[in-house]
């Protein structure tokens, strides 16, 4: 169970730093208050991490050697894909990233109660939450953290990558909404992805070898 743990902590933790929800959650912590922010996205997050687990609980059903040999094909495809994706990069910040969640979040319905004389928006809890939680989980289906997550699932402790992997999430929201604006500029989407794709082939080569 530890080592499940600690595989999906890594992953996911590593994974989210400078990916589409990451960056949702720093626009939206930007305009509303931050514990609603985190709330809705962290909520979001851990229901993702269980369906994903529910998922890899039903592969792991499969004979053991298809799970085995599926889960090294798909995090080494995954670690080549990315380590690729990073060599055909520019060097400089998640520019991609930050501008298709700032479309998703202008697209979204905006949580603004009433516009108060000043022009201020004046907001209730339940749509800053629902909108934190909508755009979250829409972003986070079908991502690579999301089919990591049910392989890892598939062949490990789902309750040890459960809690790694909501960890992760929270750990990575956590940075989002308290230090986000300070840090989203300076995110380098090249090497991001680069230490993603050395992280999938490492637990690629980690189940070849297991």
């Amino acid at each position: 169970m530890l080592t499940a743990f600690t595989a999906g902590l890594l992953l996911i933790t590593i994974s989210e730093l400078g990916d589409k929800t990451f960056f949702i959650a720093v626009i939206l912590a930007m305009r509303y208050p931050r514990r609603l922010v985190f709330a809705g996205v962290v909520a979001a997050l851990a229901a993702m991490t269980v369906i994903s687990v529910l998922l890899g609980s039903a592969v792991s059903t499969l004979p053991e050697s298809y799970v085995r040999y599926g889960e090294i094909v798909l995090f080494l495809a995954f670690g080549f894909k990315l380590l690729f994706d990073a060599s055909r990069m520019p060097a400089g910040t998640a520019s991609s990233e930050i501008q298709e969640a700032m479309e998703m979040v202008d697209r979204s319905a905006s949580p603004c109660a009433e516009l108060t004389e000043e022009k201020v928006c004046r907001v209730s809890i339940f749509p800053i939450l629902l909108q934190s939680f909508s755009l979250t989980f829409l972003a986070e289906w079908g991502d690579r953290t999301q089919i990591a997550t049910i392989a890892l699932a598939a062949s490990n402790s789902p309750l040890g990558v459960t809690a790694g992997a909501i960890l992760g999430h929270s750990i990575c929201a956590a940075i989002a909404v308290i230090g986000g604006r300070l840090i989203a500029g300076r995110i380098s989407e090249r090497t991001i992805t680069a230490i993603g794709g050395g992280l999938f082939l490492l637990f690629g080569i980690v189940a070849g070898f297991s």
